[in-house]
């Protein structure tokens, strides 16, 4: 073999060799940034994930809860501790005749057995801490929603403001969960945070403030009252569209017989001989699927009812072998039933309304209403002037018939 011939194998063997390495580091460039593209993808769906996880949980019924005991750290705005979250039953849906329910009962059944949130706002020395609870003679725990911002001003300028009334203390709690989702969620939070600063006077849930909720909310109150405030005298429970008669509450309360607060009373409009409504275009549609009873015990209606403190603590122990009912008013009566306690009438609660006896009478003359305890249901600027109304010094009234 000739000299031109050697000469001209080792180079193209020098060329060959200088392709393959510049293909080796291609190809280790290249897998380097595949690999480098794939981590990215993963980092961003991951965090996608995250969001839609959380838009998600946001608009479930019913947020972020537990029936488990999984303690977490407070939260900046609460001074008690949070909870875990709750998994929905998916066993609820085995029910017969489950599909055919309303979204809304769905979704009742399905975090029936939550029981437990994450607290956004609270106020555990409302009562002056625990051992100083029984200061409190009367403790007025109003149920609003997030929305009702008027509603509340104007109760805490009537007859929710806290006071000395009579030598007993009077104060004030109202009881709230979320509503809404996104910009009018946080801006409803942000609402109440603001009032809450100046008043003091909020507890705050994550839940869905709801009507078919108003049982877990009744239930939630009794849950802080068990930690900070357990020796309260008395309880007003009521809404925040009611007209009450506060000055008239702690008359009768304190001439109650031998009951400071530590024995039975629970005190309203009475209702009895009434079982759950099963027409589905009812607000207060109970299906079987929900009860299957088709009585229920005697129970106060829910627009406002008076009990002890000693009755609250009861209800609160019987409330943890009761199922959720969402009718709150009639979920009291059961925990009363279950105890071995009855409701009583009070004749001058009217959460049905009261009755004047001729359209040609003005049925806000605060005649009428100067002798009662409470009447459900008032517009603010109604509740202010009836407040005003029966403190007029010079109000003269004849005999009424109500």
């Amino acid at each position: 073999m000739s000299s031109n011939s050697h000469t001209v194998s080792w180079t193209e063997r020098k060329k060959r060799d200088t392709r393959m390495k510049w293909s080796s580091r291609l190809l280790k460039a290249t897998s380097l940034l595949l690999f480098s593209i794939l981590c990215l993808v993963i980092l961003f769906g991951r965090d996608e994930i995250s969001h839609d996880g959380l838009s998600n949980q946001v608009q479930t019924n019913i947020l972020a809860s537990t029936s488990h005991n999984r303690w977490q750290s407070p939260t900046k705005e609460s001074k008690e501790f949070t909870w875990g979250s709750c998994d929905r039953n998916e066993s609820a849906a085995n029910v017969l005749g489950f599909s055919t329910l309303p979204g809304h009962i769905q979704d009742f059944l399905f975090y029936r057995h939550c029981r437990h949130f994450p607290m956004l706002l609270d106020n555990s020395d409302k009562c002056g801490g625990t051992h100083k609870s029984s200061e409190v003679f009367l403790l007025l725990v109003i149920k609003s929603s997030p929305a009702n911002y008027e509603r509340r001003e104007v109760l805490r300028k009537t007859w929710a403001k806290e006071r000395l009334q009579n030598g007993v203390w009077i104060r004030r709690i109202f009881l709230t969960g979320t509503t809404g989702a996104g910009f009018e969620k946080r801006k409803l939070n942000q609402l109440l945070q603001v009032e809450n600063r100046e008043h003091n006077d909020i507890l705050q849930w994550d839940f869905n403030d709801s009507f078919f909720n108003l049982t877990l909310k009744q239930i939630l109150f009794l849950q802080w009252m068990d930690q900070n405030c357990r020796q309260a005298r008395f309880l007003l429970n009521g809404d925040d569209d009611i007209f009450a008669n506060t000055d008239n509450m702690v008359v009768y309360l304190q001439g109650l017989t031998d009951n400071n607060g530590d024995k039975h009373l629970f005190a309203g409009h009475l209702i009895h001989y009434v079982g759950p409504i099963r027409s589905p275009g009812s607000k207060y549609y109970v299906p079987v699927q929900v009860q299957e009873s088709e009585s229920y015990p005697p129970y106060c209606g829910g627009g406002g009812f008076l009990l002890s403190g000693h009755t609250a603590m009861i209800i609160y122990k019987m409330s943890h072998n009761i199922p959720i009912l969402p009718i709150d008013d009639v979920y009291m009566g059961m925990c009363l039933e279950k105890a071995g306690l009855t409701p009583e009438s009070h004749f001058g609660v009217r959460t049905a309304g009261l009755h004047v006896p001729s359209e040609q009478i003005d049925k806000y003359d605060p005649c009428y209403y100067r002798e009662m305890i409470l009447v459900h249901r008032f517009l603010p600027h109604q509740i202010y002037i009836m407040w005003h109304g029966i403190h007029e010094p010079n109000l003269k009234c004849g005999s009424l018939e109500s």
